[in-house]
């Protein structure tokens, strides 16, 4: 008897909207790997500022990724972020902040970034059965996903939920620029040339805006079948 593929599911959405903390739970209920895309690009990220690299100077920052090894170790548990190596060093702290999150939407445009990226989620993909969050995993990664959904929240909703982050995190958070910054991002997820944030056609969409994280789970693991 033949090995069964790789089972793939996809959640995709934009920033804030509780992707992390829902794809984790899934993940988890299946028994299969979390996926974290969004922090590979963050970790990419901060390699460049820390080199003090242009995010707009491509032939710089293509030249950065020859030097860069991200591996994603599982989470301790469901409410726990995985843990992100870069070149073997622990930056998971360092790149869960709103400003990583902006200079992460300039540098994922990037076509070398997207391109290298791309590749090493579809080969962690091959290697078992993923649960695959981020910005375009059901419509570039993993276009052939066996379930894929979108979830959506107003930019206000998503950006408030962001500043309990931080603030239950000790961080004090100006929640008028949190919103901007909210907004800005979504534009500069949606406008990109390559790659950008949208719902596959065969995506469920799911609104958050008014569910809680159990509900959400809830449909997911129904429309899966679970």
């Amino acid at each position: 008897m033949s090995e069964r593929n790789p089972v793939t599911v996809t959640i995709d959405g934009p920033s804030g909207v509780g992707k992390s903390t829902i794809s984790r739970r899934v993940a988890s209920r299946l028994g299969f790997t979390y996926l974290d895309t969004g922090a590979m690009y963050r970790a990419v990220a901060w390699y460049i500022a820390q080199k003090s690299i242009d995010p707009g100077d491509t032939q710089a920052v293509s030249a950065a990724l020859e030097a860069i090894s991200i591996d994603l170790l599982p989470a301790a548990g469901e409410t726990d972020d995985v843990t992100v190596l870069l070149n073997g060093e622990d930056i998971s702290d360092q790149i869960r902040n709103p400003e990583m999150s902006m200079l992460a939407s300039k540098v994922s445009a990037l076509a070398p970034v997207r391109s290298r990226l791309t590749a090493m989620q579809q080969e962690l993909g091959r290697r078992g059965d993923i649960v695959a969050e981020g910005r375009d995993t059901g419509t570039v990664v993993f276009p052939g996903a066996a379930y894929k959904f979108y979830l959506d929240a107003s930019a206000k909703v998503r950006a408030e939920r962001r500043a309990a982050q931080l603030e239950a995190r000790g961080e004090q958070v100006d929640r008028q620029k949190l919103l901007e910054m909210t907004i800005t991002r979504d534009r500069q997820d949606s406008e990109r040339a390559i790659a950008p944030l949208k719902k596959a056609d065969d995506a469920l969409l799911i609104d958050t805006t008014v569910l809680d994280i159990d509900q959400v789970l809830k449909t997911i693991l129904g429309k899966i079948g679970v």
